[in-house]
């Protein structure tokens, strides 16, 4: 059975001030979405779902259907702000969805096989897809379900246009995802980061810290359980015009009740994004190298 790939593209990228899942930065018009799709058909996923808000519908269809529809069968689910479990309402001030642990529950009646989840404004490499690919085939017999994280040297995921937030892992010897800690406001300090701690005192962070990048591996059980965390969620915070339900935190909470293990995948590439404007001319002159050196064709779909 292939493995299907999901594709969070609902955001509307605040800080970056345009809808950047759409923004070109290779060839013919190549957005890092087409390089994320071309690496997961290489690596044998079958499926792409892209998560949406439902006003970037005909914006999308008209982008990615003609480039896809001959090679990949893709499918749309929609993250909406009243798109909520059955006794629980979206209070009046509310306008943003409540975040990426829902976006991947809009993709639920979607997804039936192994899949993947993956930002639609991130560009993992060619290397992640594979190592997702291989983890998501396996067919090894397990007390609890193990899922799998992509994880990267933060050295390779700073940016110079910028702060940033990521995911510090903590992981055993072996390779597991022991814990997830959210750190703000991180800048590029050499081949290290920095940040501000709650007392404003600036911490250092290694560059060889993984850290994750919201590329994930999961088999379809795991629905069922966000979409219980999800209500747990709802029961602290339904009346909150901007708490959101993160796809990290609800992963932690698994892992702290027991409920799942993550096995974190290494990877030989190097992440880019477009968190803020200043990125795009990066990773533009990234993926240039790249056409270079042979790794992708001058265009993608031709």
């Amino acid at each position: 059975m292939k493995s299907t790939l999901v594709i969070l593209a609902a955001g509307l990228g605040s800080r970056y001030g345009d809808l950047k899942q759409l923004e070109a930065v290779g060839p013919g018009g190549a957005t890092i979405m087409d390089y994320s799709v071309y690496d997961a058909l290489r690596a044998g996923f079958g499926k792409i779902v892209f998560v949406i808000c439902p006003k970037m519908e005909t914006t999308f269809r008209a982008t990615i259907d003609q480039r896809y529809e001959r090679r990949v069968s893709v499918a749309y689910g929609f993250q909406r702000v009243d798109a909520l479990p059955p006794g629980f309402a979206a209070p009046p001030g509310r306008t943003r969805p409540w975040g990426t642990g829902q976006a991947v529950l809009a993709a639920e009646s979607l997804v039936k096989e192994p899949f993947a989840v993956v930002n639609a404004d991130d560009f993992y490499g060619a290397d992640a897809y594979a190592e997702l690919s291989a983890f998501l085939r396996r067919e090894e017999p397990e007390d609890v379900p193990t899922y799998a994280m992509v994880g990267y040297a933060l050295r390779d995921t700073l940016t110079a246009a910028g702060a940033v937030n990521r995911g510090c892992c903590r992981c055993t010897p072996d390779g597991w995802l022991e814990r997830i800690t959210e750190v703000c406001h991180i800048e590029r300090h050499g081949s290290d980061g920095q940040y501000p701690d709650e007392s404003e005192r600036t911490r250092i962070l290694g560059g060889d810290q993984i850290v994750s990048m919201n590329a994930w591996g999961f088999q379809p059980v795991f629905f069922d359980q966000l979409r219980k965390r999800f209500e747990d969620f709802l029961r602290e915070n339904a009346a909150s015009e901007t708490a959101e339900f993160y796809l990290p935190a609800a992963i932690a909470d698994l892992m702290r009740a027991g409920e799942a293990g993550v096995k974190v995948l290494p990877t030989k590439d190097t992440w880019a994004g477009m968190t803020h404007p200043g990125d795009k001319p990066r990773v533009i002159e990234m993926i240039r190298e790249m056409i270079g050196r042979g790794r992708y064709p001058d265009r993608l779909w031709d």
